[in-house]
């Protein structure tokens, strides 16, 4: 697949389709380590998906898979039921396919205002080649209030980013992916030391996600946050999806030793 069709593939607007990703029999080596083993997994529209696992459990290496930082060893991967040529596929081709990773603490520019940051790399411009400030900050402030909610006194589109809560912060990343009309969201532990009330914030922002049809894979050390907000929980053991789990089953206690469980090898 081309970037020319990866582009139409991602414009097609109220396609029909099963899945917004699907992994098939995924491996990945890295020289005689298996960091990934036979990984079959599938990703809806409008659903939150909680991937967990202990460390080195294989959960970076397959988001890199899956957004095209890592190029597979084997395997077959779809986006919206096309297959992709893997040796197209790169982080590049994600984006235009609609797929976005937010990561903790890497995702905004400290210093800059949120209009800035909102635009990075993809700027609106005037007929000439300059900026449009004006339409950027409009839009930004559309972005505010409509997809995060942020409608006080205390957050504008000229507040810069160093200002801002660690929830506040992630809140604008994820702002800015659903913007940008991503169908699927990845973050990567939004919720890494921040204090409770922060973290009510990124869970009401995930829960957006959702609402808004998108797709969202929550990688979460934390077993709590993510019980809370996924759909269904998939686990990670050894490079091998071993369990796939609805909240509604297991409860966070029992969640836990599951995993403690795993680590024993029982």
């Amino acid at each position: 697949m081309t970037m020319t069709e990866a582009q139409s593939l991602a414009s097609e607007s109220g396609a029909q389709f099963d899945s917004i990703v699907r992994l098939e029999r995924v491996q990945k080596f890295f020289g005689p380590i298996q960091a990934l083993q036979d990984i079959d997994l599938k990703i809806a529209r409008n659903e939150i998906v909680g991937l967990i696992g202990d460390n080195g459990a294989g959960k970076s290496t397959l988001i890199k898979v899956m957004t095209g930082v890592l190029a597979p060893t084997a395997g077959r991967i779809f986006i919206r039921d096309r297959e992709i040529k893997l040796s197209d596929y790169s982080v590049r081709m994600a984006h235009e396919l609609s797929i976005e990773t937010v990561y903790q603490d890497r995702s905004l520019a400290d210093k800059q205002p949120l209009w800035r940051n909102f635009f990075v790399g993809r700027q609106i411009t005037n007929r000439l080649g300059y900026i449009n400030i004006r339409r950027e900050k409009e839009i930004a402030d559309q972005i505010l209030k409509e997809a995060i909610g942020f409608r006080g006194a205390g957050i504008t589109v000229d507040s810069t980013v160093a200002n801002l809560s660690g929830g506040e912060r992630q809140g604008i990343a994820i702002g800015r992916a659903m913007h940008y009309e991503a169908d699927l969201i990845i973050l990567d532990e939004p919720t890494v030391a921040l204090a409770v009330a922060e973290v009510r914030k990124v869970l009401d922002f995930v829960r957006r996600i959702k609402e808004s049809g998108r797709a969202c894979i929550y990688i979460e050390h934390n077993l709590a946050h993510v019980h809370e907000v996924a759909d269904r929980l998939i686990v990670l053991d050894r490079g091998r999806i071993v369990a796939e789990i609805l909240p509604k089953n297991m409860s966070v206690i029992e969640l836990t030793e599951f995993l403690i469980e795993l680590q024993h090898g029982t």
